[in-house]
């Protein structure tokens, strides 16, 4: 093959690489190559890039409709609330204004009236702050997380009232980490370990950090009910209730809050448990 530059040489399914031939007493006498067809490497390329521009369009796709999703689940909530707020409050205006006239089944219906819209409220709110979160914006900051459970420990006071709880916290890093965020994910995980504890005497509530493979792993431990382990991939999904609204209330979103938040961070959430034996939520970010 005759050429005077590897461009004259390459064509477009195979590439010419040359090399020099020189004699005994060192002198250039001539030209080598190498001939090599390149044709799969080139369909291979290709395909890759058309791999590439579907997964782009794909991802901009999925995008918009978790967009919309959000949006939507955003303004249906938001616009349930105040009727809502209505259903309970007139409710309740006939319960304690019109008791006498009432007859004790007409008060029953009206409690479990209340009690529903109530339930309802709840879920709405937490549908609220579900869409925020895939809404909002990390902004990490270092965080003492000591301080910050101590601090939701103390809002959550009022629901341990009456309770035996033993409260076990740990040694608590300092992590750069969204704190508003990262205070609804011990809000969420210490509300479900006070909800599943009732009935232990005394139930134990244990708030730490462990080392798993040279990374910081954090947890929270209870001696509650307790859930099979088959279940695990469903619970942190919105709406999935392992346990009966009438043994413990909830709507079933908590822990997919958990969960978005930590995705968020770029970490993940992931639970052991046994049946009687309590749970233990953990989370690294």
């Amino acid at each position: 093959m005759e050429c005077d530059r590897y461009d004259d040489c390459a064509k477009q399914d195979h590439m010419f690489n040359k090399y020099p031939i020189f004699n005994g007493a060192g002198r250039l006498t001539a030209l080598g190559g190498i001939d090599t067809d390149i044709t799969e490497h080139k369909l291979v390329e290709e395909e890759i890039r058309q791999l590439n521009k579907k997964l782009e369009r794909r991802t901009v796709q999925l995008t918009a409709a978790n967009t919309d999703l959000e949006s939507f689940s955003y303004s249906v909530a938001h616009d349930l609330r105040a009727p809502l707020r209505h259903v309970l409050g007139y409710a309740e205006i006939l319960v304690e204004d019109h008791s006498d006239e009432l007859s004790s089944a007409a008060r029953r219906c009206l409690e479990k009236v209340s009690r529903n819209a109530r339930q309802m409220a709840q879920l709405v709110d937490d549908l609220l702050t579900l869409a925020h979160i895939g809404r909002q914006r990390v902004t990490r900051t270092r965080t003492d997380l000591h301080a910050l459970v101590l601090g939701v420990l103390e809002e959550l006071a009022p629901t341990c009232a009456g309770r035996d709880i033993k409260w076990r916290i740990g040694e608590l890093p300092s992590l750069d980490c969204d704190p508003s965020l990262m205070r609804q994910v011990y809000l969420d995980l210490l509300s479900n370990a006070i909800k599943y504890t009732i009935g232990r005497h005394p139930a134990v509530i244990e708030v730490g950090t462990n080392e798993v493979d040279a990374e910081q792993v954090l947890f929270v431990r209870d001696n509650g009910v307790g859930f099979d382990m088959k279940y695990v991939d469903k619970i942190f999904g919105v709406f999935q209730r392992l346990h009966s609204p009438e043994d413990f209330e909830g709507t079933g979103v908590g822990l997919a809050i958990v969960d978005r938040i930590i995705r968020k961070h770029g970490g993940r959430v992931w639970a052991q448990s046994e049946p009687g034996q309590g749970a233990t939520f953990y989370f690294r970010i």
